[in-house]
């Protein structure tokens, strides 16, 4: 019997891939762990992915997930410099190598992306990062649909090879598996918590019934009360005067001030019951239609600022409205804007130490900076602790996250909700220990738009 002499792999090549093996089967229990530890979607991913760059040796990675309301590509999750850029860009689902690998469902290895044709070179320009070489897997749930790609940049001693797309694939399905757990886990509670809305909505409700009737009653009697104190007062006013007059002193501040105090307790209720139905709707998906009239944005942020000003003194919080000058009535959903301007002044207000400061100032631009002509302005300042920048790139998107213990972000939803519902764009600066500021802009219309044509397109 005669042939090539069979070549036996060194000691060191079988400890090395021993090493890689058991390195590999790490990774894969990590995952597992995990799943079964965690429920919450973001924990999950940033999990998935640092184990998957551990494994591969690799500098920086992103899960793209595919989102179906936008038919877009998200990059969900980066880990790397390029992280604060990336987090939230969007791509066609056809772009570039993650498109390819999301369409075919076939993992691929990348030695130079520069030669590829599809590489999109002007995202790492757009964020300032060179890739050198990649692995793209694709995630699929368990009934094969695409739900996005995964991808591990720039290997740090060599090039990927195959052990790496066997590793890093298996890490993709496990990581898939996560994702559809976790989702499938966060619509359940999210079925409970719309449920419980409703619950909560009739008792707020019911609770709130009493202190509306009671407050009407006392507005009746302390009516009638002054009335009398004027008539009996007016009977008595030759015989004492100074008693009258002390009286008279006396009073003045309560009545000056229970008029506004009965307005006061009266909104608040009714904008409580507003609120409860509008978050439970929030938690739905379901964004009410705009009802539009004329309105000088000044008045919703004066209806705003008497309920919040007493919030902010009993903080040490100075609340200013600056001089608005001549703003002139636009198209508002009284509602959406009133809710959109309390959210970003009450959430400011815990953020601001004491001594700090939230300014609200609103302005009218005639001069066609914005795209549809000119619009009305509404910034909101304060002088807290900023936000990280993370936070601050995902403030107002799907994946928004809330830096407050048991935080929703249902607060920036609403915000955003109703810029959209006007057709409006809200952009936001931060740094941290200096402060925030949120700039709103609303177009400035005095005719409804025509039918089909309206701000609230859903997306």
């Amino acid at each position: 019997m005669s042939g090539q002499p069979v070549t036996m792999p060194s000691a060191e090549s079988l400890a090395a891939l021993a090493a890689l093996r058991e390195r590999q089967l790490r990774a894969v229990l990590q995952i597992s762990e995990a799943t079964h530890s965690k429920t919450n979607l973001d924990d999950l991913i940033r999990d998935c992915l640092q184990v998957a760059l551990d494994t591969a040796d690799a500098s920086a990675g992103s899960v793209i997930l595919y989102d179906p309301k936008k038919e877009k590509l998200v990059f969900t999750y980066v880990i790397g410099p390029a992280a604060p850029m990336l987090t939230g860009l969007e791509l066609a689902p056809d772009q570039g190598i993650c498109g390819q690998v999301f369409q075919t469902g076939q993992p691929l290895i990348t030695d130079d992306p520069t030669k590829e044709q599809r590489h999109l070179t002007s995202v790492g320009e757009q964020v300032h990062y060179v890739t050198k070489n990649m692995v793209s897997v694709p995630l699929r749930s368990s009934d094969g649909a695409a739900i996005g790609v995964m991808q591990v940049l720039n290997k740090k001693a060599t090039n990927f090879d195959q052990h790496d797309l066997e590793v890093l694939t298996i890490l993709g399905a496990q990581a898939a598996s996560a994702i559809e757990s976790a989702r499938l886990h966060e619509e359940a509670k999210k079925a409970v918590v719309v449920n419980l809305m409703g619950d909560i909505s009739h008792d707020i409700k019911n609770l709130i019934t009493p202190v509306t009737t009671c407050t009407q009653t006392l507005e009746m009697l302390f009516d009638g009360m002054f009335e009398d104190v004027d008539r009996i007062l007016g009977e008595n006013r030759d015989q004492v005067p100074e008693m009258v007059e002390q009286l008279e002193q006396a009073w003045e501040f309560l009545r000056s001030f229970y008029k506004e105090a009965v307005e006061m307790i009266l909104e608040g209720s009714t904008a409580t019951q507003d609120r409860v139905r509008e978050i439970a709707d929030c938690v739905k998906g379901i964004v009410s239609e705009p009802h539009f009239e004329p309105t000088v944005v000044n008045e919703i942020v004066e209806r705003v600022r008497k309920p919040l000003k007493v919030v902010a003194d009993k903080n040490g919080v100075t609340l200013v409205t600056d001089d608005p000058g001549d703003v002139p009535p636009t198209l508002i959903d009284q509602k959406q804007l009133y809710n959109a301007i309390y959210n970003l002044i009450n959430n400011g207000i815990p953020e601001t130490p004491a001594g700090g400061s939230i300014s609200v100032k609103t302005y009218a631009k005639l001069d066609g900076e914005f795209p549809e002509g000119s619009y009305v302005a509404i910034d909101v300042a304060d002088t807290g602790k900023g936000m990280p920048p993370e936070v601050k790139q995902r403030l107002f998107t799907e994946n928004a996250i809330s830096t407050k213990p048991g935080g929703t972000g249902l607060g920036t939803r609403i915000v955003k909700n109703a810029v959209d519902a006007h057709g409006g764009v809200i952009t936001v600066e931060s740094e941290q220990g200096k402060g925030t500021t949120f700039f709103m802009k609303l177009p400035l219309r005095s005719e409804p738009e025509p039918e089909g044509n309206g701000g609230n397109d859903g997306s």
